[in-house]
């Protein structure tokens, strides 16, 4: 009897919420979009208010996407601008040194702030912080989110990708995400800048925010041309839904929640979507 008793209430016992942290900067936090204050309440922020509030940004993009989806996980996030994992790692260690069941992280847009284009600083911290998280959870999946090309850094006279491509610091960023994750043991890459390429390639996107919009299409930037808008961060918790939960983004539809809040036609929620099913695809 009472191993029945015991059968029964497991069989109607809910499965566990995995957790998920996301650690990062002004990219993750959504600055200057509609993102950086999208249902606060449905994500933790492990350093609390800012200004009175507090951010839910791509986290909480992925929340909602989760949510949809029929899954359970518990977000949380830490976030500073203008930082990279170096300074997480030495500065808010006694938030992020917890067994967590996934970790979404990347680094400085640049690779180094002091020293554009550089990967050194990202190969070593990238590891630094991985090894922690396994100390505390062996098991946990660590995925390194590679960054997109900034307009801002390309377009403008002295910058360090000037006279470049616009999709070339998205491949660098590629490249050196590559090699971090390979030195860390990591699980894997979330493909944002490869993914903001070919939204460009594919002519959904604009590839100058410098000369206007071209008609029909949109901005992954946002007004500063650094920033992702609100359809790049968009197109960011796409993938990073993907690569975490193994769910195809198209499985989301066109009648996607979040894309509904941000004000996006069908049209583009499902190009989006379609983007983020491509890039994941990819070899």
């Amino acid at each position: 009897m009472k191993k029945l008793v015991l059968v029964l209430l497991l069989a109607v016992t809910p499965a566990e919420a995995k957790t998920i942290l996301f650690v990062g900067n002004s990219f993750t936090f959504g600055a200057n979009s509609a993102a950086h204050y999208y249902k606060p309440d449905t994500v933790t922020d492990l350093n609390g208010p800012a200004n009175g509030k507090t951010t839910g940004g791509v986290p909480a993009f992925f929340k909602a996407f989760t949510k949809e989806a029929g899954l359970d996980y518990t977000v949380s996030l830490e976030t500073v601008g203008g930082k990279g994992l170096d300074f997480h790692y030495a500065e808010k260690r006694a938030l992020l040194d917890k067994p967590w069941d996934v970790v979404v992280m990347h680094g400085y847009s640049t690779l180094d702030q002091a020293h554009p284009g550089d990967p050194a600083l990202l190969i070593s911290s990238a590891k630094q912080i991985t090894d922690m998280f396994r100390a505390k959870n062996p098991k946990s999946e660590v995925w390194l989110s590679a960054t997109w090309s900034r307009a801002d850094q390309t377009y403008p006279d002295g910058r360090p990708w000037h006279g470049k491509p616009i999709q070339q610091m998205g491949k660098d960023i590629a490249v050196a995400y590559d090699a971090a994750a390979k030195n860390a043991r990591a699980t894997g890459i979330v493909p944002m800048g490869l993914a903001w390429n070919r939204a460009i390639d594919t002519g959904l996107a604009d590839d100058n925010p410098y000369d206007g919009i071209a008609a029909g299409k949109i901005n992954l930037w946002t007004h500063d041309s650094y920033h992702a808008s609100a359809y790049g961060y968009y197109l960011e918790a796409l993938l990073v839904f993907g690569r975490v939960t193994g769910k195809d983004p198209l499985s989301l539809g066109d009648t996607e929640m979040v894309g509904e809040d941000m004000g996006f036609t069908k049209p583009q929620v499902h190009a989006l979507q379609q983007i983020a099913h491509d890039q994941l695809a990819a070899p």
